[in-house]
């Protein structure tokens, strides 16, 4: 049982680590439509469910903008933990594999921007200095509603980076031993 809980702490803690790397990166180098920020609870929440995931998720974006000097990126967390919630759940119900990860993507490339849209327009007035600000402003530019202008970047890059996030989850799951996919057949 410990040992359980031991690894379970540990490769939450390197999933965690994951996406503040993964995010980080992509976010110095504005990356426009691509995020890479929760490959780790996407990973986490198809291996051992939703409560690990969310766990992951709210923690990764709690920690990254303490780290980062950036407490305004704080509500964001509610983003990340909606990740880990719906592909745990999903893979709870269905084997993780190619087509329910094409699913699963496609579900939080809508239902990302749903609920980060509306934190970017009320935090930031929809200027987050992301990749997407150019968009953003040319769509707000243009006549186009400040909701609008923010959801519709946050759309297109989430299509294709939680479709692509969930696919290499996908792949990476079929190279982990089977005594260590779920944490009920982890050893005591």
């Amino acid at each position: 049982m410990r040992n359980r809980k031991v690894f379970l702490l540990v490769i939450s803690a390197m999933a965690v680590a994951i996406n503040i790397v993964l995010g980080t990166i992509v976010s110095r180098l504005q990356i426009p439509l691509l995020f890479l920020d929760t490959i780790g609870t996407i990973f986490i929440a198809a291996l051992y469910g939703p409560l690990y995931g969310a766990a992951v998720g709210t923690i990764t974006n709690l920690l990254t903008p303490i780290l980062s000097g950036n407490p305004k990126d704080i509500p964001f967390f509610l983003v990340n933990l909606a990740v880990g919630l719906i592909v745990g759940f999903i893979a709870k119900r269905y084997k993780f594999g190619l087509v329910p990860a094409v699913i699963t993507g496609i579900i939080l490339s809508i239902v990302c921007p749903l609920i980060g849209s509306p934190i970017a327009v009320w935090v930031y007035g929809g200027i987050t200095g992301s990749g997407n600000d150019f968009i953003f402003t040319w769509l707000k530019n243009s006549g186009m509603d400040i909701f609008s202008a923010a959801f519709v970047p946050r759309i297109t890059g989430n299509i294709i980076d939680k479709i692509g996030s969930c696919i290499l989850v996908s792949a990476a799951i079929k190279l982990i031993p089977a005594q260590y996919k779920s944490s009920s057949n982890l050893s005591a």
